[in-house]
């Protein structure tokens, strides 16, 4: 991928449970890394992924997969090969950073307007309806009745062009976008009925249990850098999946008491209080192969969404 490919074209590895290396990689990298300068060894690398228990196999058939999907690219023809983020990539990675350590901050404004997806496919359609299915979905929308399906807001053309690029070639295929507003918005038969909101309340409930003593680990300083590198991480990916998958809904349409603001002070406190740690054991086990590791190495910060650390990161230069 050359360095004018735009920010959305960069094909980032989609969110499961139970990370996968490519994903931990991409995760790291995000965190960790913000120049496209860096030249990255493949050593490096795999060092780092050897901290979370990936064999060096797993680690190299990571990075293939990560230039494949325009992630990183190769630098030179160097044997063993030496990598390097891409402008594209970096500029994704801080906008999905902000997105991630900004949610939750604040209720939304609201205006009470909903986008609502209609569609009528016929009966040889299946293969189109579960295509479209999954697509509303990465969309933000959730289906309030079988063909019926609603997001909170009013920004309509992404799902519109998407709709068209899908349904266009299936004949038959009938679709409307509407702008709406609902008479009872939080009654049974409302836009809140559409959502698993008991579900999402038990998953930050669960979230601030399971991070609960690293939390306080990690106000009494007690976590040393190599755990907290791993715990750090594995908070980072517990919570961007709330902040992708929590529809973020106004305050009237949520039960009480709501848990987010719990799990999200919860996430703050171990994001900022282990991210110098993790820095500085990601630096001790990539200086080895990459003797400048320690002047590109970073990570962000979650009360200020910017990298600090690393003295070559992009964001720190001054002057």
């Amino acid at each position: 991928m050359n360095a004018e490919q735009p920010v959305d074209d960069v094909r980032t590895p989609r969110a499961q449970h139970g990370s996968s290396p490519q994903h931990l990689l991409a995760t790291l990298l995000g965190e960790y890394l913000d120049s496209a300068a860096a030249d990255l060894p493949s050593g490096a690398v795999i060092a780092m992924l050897r901290e979370f228990g990936v064999t060096e196999p797993s680690a190299r058939a990571a990075l293939s997969r990560l230039v494949k999907r325009g992630l990183i690219a190769i630098r030179g023809d160097t044997r063993p090969p030496v990598y390097h983020l891409t402008p594209a990539a970096i500029a994704r990675h801080r906008s999905r950073m902000r997105h991630f350590l900004d949610f939750g901050a604040q209720p939304p404004p609201w205006t009470g307007d909903w986008v609502q997806v209609s569609f009528s496919l016929p009966s040889c359609g299946q293969a189109a309806r579960h295509t479209l299915r999954r697509a509303l979905t990465a969309h933000g929308f959730v289906r309030l009745y079988d063909s019926v399906w609603i997001t909170p807001g009013s920004h309509a053309a992404p799902v519109r062009a998407e709709l068209a690029a899908l349904l266009h070639p299936v004949e038959g295929a009938r679709w409307s976008v509407l702008h709406v507003r609902f008479d009872e918005e939080a009654g049974p038969h409302g836009p809140a009925a559409a959502y698993d909101l008991t579900g999402l309340a038990a998953g930050y409930a669960a979230f601030v249990a399971r991070f609960a003593p690293l939390r306080v680990a990690a106000r009494r300083g007690t976590v040393d850098p190599a755990t907290a590198l791993v715990a750090r991480t594995s908070a980072m990916d517990s919570w961007r999946r709330f902040a992708d998958t929590d529809p973020d809904l106004p305050t009237h349409l949520l039960p009480t008491p709501w848990p987010r603001q719990q799990a999200r002070e919860t996430f703050l406190d171990i994001h900022a209080g282990l991210g110098a740690l993790a820095q500085a054991r990601l630096v001790e086990v990539t200086t080895p192969h990459w003797p400048d590791a320690a002047g590109w190495i970073t990570h962000f910060h979650a009360a200020r969404p910017e990298p600090t650390g690393g003295s070559r990161g992009a964001l720190r230069r001054t002057g």
